[in-house]
């Protein structure tokens, strides 16, 4: 028998288990279905459901990614949504989080600028070792455009605008259709080789996929890629990306934010210079600030009362040791003074002499001065002394007895 069958789950635990597999193994998948229910959301979140012949899948939009979208999604439109499925775990139902849409048909096409993409990538045409910085102050500006097109009246106006004093160089070239990449590609190809500007802008305005294909073909990428003089990548809208964007040094959502790009007006130079020298001021008042706070670390006042503050602990520790110490000695002195007055006390009640003062006397023989413990030893008529506790006595032995 399985785990599974030996424990039962709770409903919280079975939908978090499902939760994690699907999520774990459905990430970044495309789903092709037609839509369904379709229900914006006033907050711009986009709810509705895709659907085949057999089932239905729930789909959710958040208004970030709904905001990129070039066309207005509507019931009975056939798409293609791309994203990662996940649980609803208070309903217990699995939706798909899109992250992008697309209506189907361009799926092929999609799939064919992956490849390239991926091909290019790994080329390291995309690098960002390899992009390189716009120059500030440009006087001349190379744009590879259309020549009829809105995109460079878009970029004259701008320039009008903040750069009056700038050399504008237009490489005409056909951004759409047949033989537009060749153009685009021979024209970069050629402000580089002549050295015709300090920046170039590669692009045009917006359009289908189809339409901006041109920028994704590989004699485009690669001549951007290739060329000397920085690139300003701007083709189409901000939603649109093509390849020549991943290659260039920069890229600009619209052809005006390229040329606001590359142009610098006079505010903008004067808010820079203020915003600068904003900075150095406080810079460098941090920096004395900082400065005085570390010398007045070094005055007098300030030593005497760091040492005061270092010194001070140790001095009233080594106060306490001592007293402690003193106590110590103290307490051991007085113990040791009342041992030797009782061993003292014991000594003086066993000697010789306290014995004698209570009326004893020591015997012994004259001549050899042995004492005498047993009478039995003497004869008559022998000489003794007697000590008693003050002085001694001569004696003579008359009589011995038992």
């Amino acid at each position: 028998m399985n785990e599974s069958a030996e424990r039962t789950y709770r409903i919280s635990e079975i939908t978090s288990l499902i939760k994690e597999n699907l999520e774990e193994h459905f990430s970044g998948v495309a789903v092709e279905g037609e839509i369904s229910n379709f229900r914006p959301a006033s907050s711009g979140h986009l709810y509705f459901t895709l659907k085949d012949a057999e089932a239905t899948l729930q789909a959710v939009m958040f208004r970030g990614k709904a905001f990129r979208l070039d066309f207005v999604p509507s019931d009975g439109q056939v798409v293609v949504a791309t994203g990662s499925i996940s649980v609803y775990a208070k309903r217990g139902n699995y939706q798909i989080i899109c992250e992008s849409m697309k209506k189907a048909g361009a799926g092929a096409l999609l799939a064919m600028l992956e490849e390239r993409k991926r091909l290019f990538a790994a080329e390291g045409l995309f690098d960002a070792s390899r992009k390189r910085a716009l120059p500030l102050f440009p006087r001349r500006v190379g744009v590879v455009t259309s020549p009829t097109g809105a995109a460079l009246q878009d970029i004259l106006e701008v320039v009008k605008r903040r750069s009056s004093g700038l050399d504008l160089v237009i490489l005409p070239a056909t951004v759409q259709g047949e033989g537009a990449a060749a153009t685009i590609a021979r024209q970069i190809r050629i402000a580089n080789l002549h050295k015709m500007a300090e920046v170039l802008i590669v692009g045009r305005g917006g359009g289908s996929l189809e339409d901006l294909l041109p920028f994704s073909e590989e004699v485009v990428v690669r001549a951007v890629a290739e060329s000397e003089i920085p690139v300003v990548s701007a083709v189409g809208h901000e939603v649109d990306v093509a390849l020549s964007d991943l290659a260039a040094d920069v890229r600009a959502p619209t052809p005006s934010a390229a040329a606001e790009m590359v142009t610098a007006s006079r505010e903008e130079l004067l808010d820079r210079v203020r915003i600068a020298a904003s900075r150095v001021r406080s810079s460098v008042v941090t920096r004395v600030e900082r400065a005085e706070l570390l010398l007045q670390q070094f005055r007098a006042d300030t030593l005497e009362r760091n040492f005061r503050v270092l010194i001070q602990p140790l001095l009233l520790r080594l106060d306490d040791a001592k007293e402690s110490l003193i106590g110590a000695i103290s307490e051991r002195a007085k113990g040791l003074s009342h041992k030797v007055a009782l061993a003292r006390r014991e000594l003086e009640s066993i000697s010789p002499t306290a014995i004698m003062g209570k009326g004893y006397a020591v015997v012994t023989e004259r001549g050899s001065g042995r004492s005498i413990y047993d009478a039995k030893t003497q004869k008559p008529g022998g000489k003794i002394d007697i000590r008693v506790a003050h002085g001694s006595l001569g004696a003579a032995i008359e009589e011995v007895r038992d």
